[in-house]
Parts: structure tokens; C-alpha cells; sequence
């Protein structure tokens, strides 16, 4: 038997009646809309905010370099009264202003603390042949300059626009960094796809941290919040692929390695090396096919 399965056929009996529902679930949602929308940044200011900051501080990202002090400054007046309208949204016209000054006096250090960054990727990794192409074509690094922009911000208490900030980072680079983390200079995010960095983290200097890394909570109980959650990684840390580090009590010393697939939710001294032991068998192929021990 042929079955078939047809959705509501209001419309094609009763157009009117369809109609009808129609306007009355528009407005449910134009019920839940209205106080939504008007507390929240346009996604599309959000992300032309990010590529605006990212041209202003590295050229390589602009299509027209400024090259000139006056021009690197009107630059600078745009941001700020970029910052100012987007937080329009969410704070009032005077706020909006007020965070767009003190924001802007954070820049100078969060560029020192990005070049930094720049110099460490390019430093430790073999591949990379520039500090151009670090700042241009690495998604650990774009995903950092993100976030010290968003984390600047989340210090001095914006709403709402460091995490959408954040996402925007997550989403181009499959980096997730909460803009409350905490993270030191010459941070190096190598490849990066899938890292997970909690919001009460806390990352000291020159800390290299490979794909896969989770560096999360023991409970996402909501009673939680606000408490540290996230571990603490101090300097020189390197955190291989894969690696879980969980709990707001749990410091990985300064100087240890945490090898690849590690699960870790106690603390470790400095200068530790903490991995699994696994057991590995090579064996022939036809061997294994000639047995009965082949699994799928």
C-alpha cells in the first residue's frame, strides 16, 4: 500500500480560514519580535563592526590601507562612532557614548597584547611562513583578536554585544572563547576547530593550545553561575589535541604539557606532563581478515 502523509489542508479547503490562522500566528510573533528586537545590536552592525576593527588594526584585513596619521584617525572617530551607534540597542544614547570612549582607550593595549600574539602563533609553528599570514589567514589568531575586542568590552560591563562579539569568531573559525575568559599575552591557538574556553577561565602567558581543547565546568548547573567554573592554565602551558581540563578548582602548573586526549579535572604541579598509556597492536591486514576477530 502506497501511504501517504498530508500536512493541514485549510488552505485548500477554506482559504479564508488559512488566512486567518495566518494573521493570528503573525501575531504571537510580532508579540515575542517587538521587546526582542529593540534590545538587540543588528547582527549585520555586529559583523561590520568586527571588520571594521580588524582593518583599522592590521591593514591586511582593509581593501583600502590608510597610510597616513590622519587617516589611521578618522579611522579611529569611525569605530568609536561605530561602537557608539551598535550599543544604542541595548544602553542609552549616553552610556552608548561613554562605553565607546572607555572602550577605545583599552585599544592601544589590546593591540600590543594581539602583536604579541601574532609573533608566538608565527614563532611556533613550522608552517607559518609570515607574521602577514598569521594575521590574514590563521583562525587561531582571528579568533583571539576577537576576543580581547569582546573581552575589553565584557570588563567594562557592555550587555549582550561581547557575546554576539564572541559568536561571530565562533562562527568563522569553529573557536568558542566566552568574552569573560581571562587570557594572558603571546597566547598561541594552533589550527583551533573545536576549542571551547569557558567564561571563568583563566590563561597565563605564553600558553599554546592545540584543536579539540575543552577547558570547561564539572556542573552546568544554573545555580553555578557566576561562581569560577573553569580552570586555570598557568604560563607556558601547552595543551595537545583533544585535551579536557575541567573545574573552577582545577590549575594546570606553570610549564607542564597536557598530552592529547587527556581528561583532567584534578590539579597538576608546574612543569608536569600528564598523558594516557594506551596499549597499540600493528598487525598485518589478511592476518586480521583471516581470523574471526574482525569487528566493524
Amino acid at each position: 500500500m502506497d501511504a501517504r502523509v498530508e500536512g493541514p489542508t485549510t488552505s485548500r479547503s477554506d482559504p479564508s480560514a488559512a488566512g486567518a490562522l495566518d494573521e493570528r500566528f503573525a501575531e504571537v510573533l510580532v508579540g515575542h519580535w517587538r521587546p526582542q528586537t529593540a534590545a538587540l545590536p543588528s547582527k549585520g552592525d555586529v559583523t561590520k563592526l568586527v571588520d571594521d576593527i580588524l582593518a583599522l588594526l592590521f591593514p591586511q584585513h582593509a581593501a583600502d590601507a590608510a597610510i597616513s596619521v590622519g587617516e589611521v584617525a578618522a579611522r579611529l572617530a569611525g569605530v568609536r562612532a561605530e561602537i557608539g551607534r551598535v550599543l544604542c540597542a541595548v544602553v542609552t544614547r549616553g552610556r552608548s557614548q561613554e562605553l565607546a570612549e572607555r572602550f577605545m582607550t583599552l585599544l592601544p593595549g589590546i593591540y600590543e597584547h594581539l602583536l604579541a600574539d601574532a609573533e608566538a602563533i608565527a614563532a611556533g609553528d613550522p608552517a607559518a611562513e609570515s607574521l602577514d599570514e598569521v594575521i590574514v589567514a590563521y583562525p587561531g589568531f582571528l579568533a583571539i583578536t576577537v576576543h580581547r575586542i569582546a573581552n575589553g568590552l565584557h570588563r567594562l560591563g557592555t550587555p549582550i554585544l561581547p557575546r554576539l562579539l564572541a559568536e561571530i569568531a565562533h562562527t568563522r573559525t569553529g573557536i568558542d572563547i566566552h568574552p569573560g575568559a581571562t587570557i594572558g599575552r603571546s597566547v598561541s591557538i594552533d589550527h583551533g576547530t573545536g576549542v571551547v574556553i569557558g567564561e571563568s577561565a583563566v590563561i597565563g602567558d605564553e600558553v599554546k593550545i592545540y584543536q579539540g581543547v575543552t577547558l570547561g565546568a564539572l556542573s552546568v548547573s544554573k545555580s553555578a553561575a557566576g561562581a569560577k567554573r573553569h580552570p586555570t592554565i598557568e604560563d607556558r602551558v601547552v595543551l595537545y589535541a583533544n585535551a579536557t581540563v575541567l573545574g573552577g578548582e582545577t590549575r594546570v602548573g606553570h610549564d607542564s604539557v597536557i598530552g592529547g586526549n587527556v581528561w583532567l579535572t584534578t590539579s597538576v604541579p608546574p612543569r608536569s606532563f600528564v598523558h594516557n598509556v594506551s596499549e597499540m597492536r600493528v598487525r598485518s591486514a589478511s592476518d586480521l581478515l583471516e581470523s574471526s576477530e574482525y569487528s566493524i
